[in-house]
C-alpha cells in the first residue's frame, strides 16, 4: 500500500479557527494510506531582508525542512480582504526566497472556510497565482470554499454531511495529483 504524507498549514492562527477545524476534517476523511499533520508557524518573524541576511530564522529553516519531507501540502487559507491573509503570505514570502524552492513541483490542494457566502473563492485565487509563480502543482478540482461556516462547524468539529462529502472527494483527488507527480518527476 503506498502511503503518502501531507502537512497542513493554516493560515489562521486563531486557536478556535474555521480552517483549523476544517484542516483536522480533512485528515479525517482522507483515504486509507493518506497521513495529515499540521505545522505550525507562529513564531516566524515578519519577512525582513535585515532579518534574512543575518541567517534564516529556526521557523524558516523549521517550515522548509517539513516540505521538503512531505508529499504533498493541504493549506487552508482564510480571506482577508479578498485575498490571502498576512500569517499564510508570511510564510510563503520567507518561503520565497530560498535557493531550494520547498514548493517545486510539490502537489498542492487548497480550502477556505469564511463567514461569508463565497467560502474564500478570491483568496484561492490569489494563492493560487502565487503558488504556480513558485513553482508548486496545484490541484485544480474538485475545489473547497466552505462558506458560512459558523453553522456548519460545532465545537471545533465539521459537521455538515455535504462539505465533508466536498473535503472527501478533494483529498481522493489529491492522492491521485501527488502519484501523478511522482510519476512524473521518476
Amino acid at each position: 500500500m503506498t502511503t503518502y504524507s501531507i502537512l497542513g498549514l493554516c493560515g489562521s492562527l486563531r486557536a478556535k479557527s474555521f480552517n483549523l477545524a476544517a484542516l483536522q476534517a480533512a485528515g479525517e476523511v482522507m483515504p486509507a494510506g493518506m497521513t495529515l499533520s499540521i505545522a505550525t508557524f507562529d513564531d516566524m518573524p515578519i519577512y525582513n531582508q535585515d532579518i534574512q541576511d543575518k541567517g534564516w530564522p529556526p521557523s524558516v529553516e523549521r517550515i522548509r525542512a517539513q516540505i521538503a519531507a512531505t508529499d504533498a501540502v493541504l493549506i487552508a487559507n482564510p480571506e482577508y480582504n479578498w485575498s490571502v491573509g498576512a500569517p499564510l503570505k508570511n510564510v510563503i514570502d520567507w518561503l520565497s526566497r530560498l535557493k531550494d524552492q520547498p514548493f517545486q513541483n510539490k502537489p498542492v490542494a487548497m480550502i477556505s472556510a469564511t463567514g461569508g457566502p463565497v467560502g474564500g473563492v478570491r483568496g484561492q485565487l490569489d494563492l493560487r497565482r502565487i503558488l504556480t509563480c513558485l513553482g508548486g502543482q496545484v490541484l485544480v478540482k474538485p475545489e473547497v470554499f466552505i462558506g458560512s461556516s459558523a453553522g456548519k462547524f460545532a465545537d471545533g468539529k465539521l459537521t455538515d454531511e455535504v462539505t465533508r462529502k466536498f473535503l472527501t472527494d478533494q483529498m481522493v483527488a489529491l492522492g491521485q495529483l501527488v502519484d501523478r507527480t511522482k510519476r512524473a518527476n521518476g
